[in-house]
């Protein structure tokens, strides 16, 4: 566990580095990478599909357009949640909310053709 915790924490840190000097991609450009992980069958809606959604959408957050950075990290917050052994259920209920809210913002912005991060329920 703890070797696990340590690698994501590294590869974290390593992320938010890069992101640091990597160009921001379009709206259509996130919107193409996130359609591509959420098609995958890797994106299902048990605690480890959320976690591995999760930590796909990270390093994609991290240059994503501006329209799209926040929505994103909602998403991420609500599946982090999701996926904890014990979640907390008057958090999850609050990040709910925002996670829908990005779902329709993902709609609006991919033509509706995005599954707006968000995995099957």
């Amino acid at each position: 566990m703890k070797k696990t915790l340590t690698v994501l924490l590294a590869a974290g840190t390593i992320l938010g580095a890069a992101a640091c000097s990597a160009p921001k991609m379009t709206t259509a450009e996130t919107c193409d990478r996130i359609k591509t992980i959420t098609s995958s069958p890797s994106s299902s809606s048990d605690k480890f599909g959320m976690t591995r959604l999760a930590n796909q959408i990270r390093p994609i957050q991290a240059t994503a357009s501006e329209e799209l950075q926040a929505p994103l990290q909602s998403i991420v917050d609500y599946l982090d949640e999701a996926a904890k052994k014990d979640p907390d259920q008057g958090k999850l209920d609050e990040l709910k909310g925002k996670y829908t809210s990005a779902g329709q913002t993902f709609s609006q912005a991919c033509g509706g053709g995005a599954q707006s991060g968000q995995p099957n329920q």
